[in-house]
């Protein structure tokens, strides 16, 4: 009998051999996951390398669009309406003086009558003053408030070519057409018109647009 059959047991119940039978350990599900975690760990690393590699050999990243910029791959501007512009005032809108500075009677008079037929407020009609009287040798001097400088000024200024553009410190919206000693007349109301549509046209402002690469 084996010595690791218990006292009184035999028959079917006898041990042979003279070693312990050997018991597996259960498995341990923490043993598990660490396992799994280690695996995705380092399939993200080798991810990781190979990314990094191939951004190596391509250039990537800041080099690529510089290489692409290089080949024929620009960022070109591209006109579009600005809607931030202030909208110019009509002739209608626009108190005009007419002041003549030069020898000539009659020069106001009928420059006046003319702005009115386009469409112009007329105000004062007569003689300019003294700080201009025979002292405008172009064509005319469009005088007005600093806040008429990029308003009624400009639209003023499609009707009379060449003319100079002041400011003073007066009060009002009015403007003056000070009439010089270079004048001849009015521009055409057809070439006045074609410049007052221009002025008029709103000015266009850059927006990206990326030219085909392929």
């Amino acid at each position: 009998m084996s010595m690791l059959t218990p006292p009184g047991m035999g028959g079917k119940y006898r041990i042979t051999g003279d070693k312990y039978p050997r018991m597996r350990r259960p498995r341990r599900r923490g043993r598990l996951v660490l396992g799994v975690v280690a695996s995705v760990a380092a399939l993200s690393l080798v991810g990781w390398g190979t990314l990094q590699l191939i951004d190596l050999f391509t250039g990537g990243g800041d080099e690529a669009s510089a290489a692409g910029s290089k080949s024929g791959c620009t960022v070109k501007a591209g006109p579009s309406p600005s809607a931030s512009a202030a909208p110019l005032p009509k002739p209608g809108q626009i108190t005009v003086n007419v002041l003549n500075a030069t020898a000539h009677g009659g020069l106001a008079k009928k420059t006046a009558d003319e702005l009115k037929k386009r469409g112009f407020k007329i105000g004062d009609v007569g003689n300019a003053t003294a700080t201009y009287d025979k002292k405008v040798k172009g064509t005319g001097v469009l005088l007005g408030p600093s806040s008429a400088l990029k308003t009624s000024l400009p639209v003023l200024g499609t009707q009379l070519a060449s003319a100079e553009t002041r400011t003073d410190t007066r009060k009002g919206a009015e403007v003056d057409l000070i009439i010089g000693a270079g004048f001849k007349s009015l521009n055409s109301k057809a070439a006045a018109d074609k410049a007052l549509a221009t002025l008029s046209a709103p000015a266009p402002t850059a927006t990206s647009s990326t030219k085909n690469c392929g």
